[in-house]
């Protein structure tokens, strides 16, 4: 199966880097899959979107993340978020208090934190 290189990074540290089969992410384009060989594209990541990542070993990484953007080549794909978290870091009680918050920010975080909590689960 053709594989490609793929980095999910954010503004403060490296969340994933290795390689992949397919990778989904939301941009304000709409949801986009890349595949090894795609044509090459620049998208800008939604707020509060998802990024899903098939690893090599047929593993699933799945992040929420916060702005930021997708960058693709043939042989690699890039995820420059501002912020983002792995489904595995995500403290699924905590964002769900967080969504009554009076911040919209706030409340679009932690939507996208459990969205990306239940695609891991």
């Amino acid at each position: 199966m053709a594989e490609m290189s793929v980095q999910l990074v954010a503004v403060e540290r490296r969340l994933w880097s290795g390689t992949g089969t397919f990778v989904v992410a939301q941009t304000t384009e709409g949801e986009i899959g890349i595949m090894p060989g795609h044509e090459p594209v620049l998208g800008q990541l939604v707020e509060g979107g998802v990024v899903k990542i098939r690893t090599a070993d047929g593993e699933t990484v799945v992040a929420a993340v916060y702005g930021g953007f997708l960058s693709v080549t043939a042989d690699a794909v890039s995820i420059l978020a501002e912020a983002a978290e792995l489904s595995t870091e995500i403290d699924v009680s905590a964002a769900r208090s967080a969504l009554t918050a009076d911040d919209d920010a706030t409340r679009t975080r932690a939507a996208a934190q459990l969205r990306a909590a239940e695609q891991t689960a």
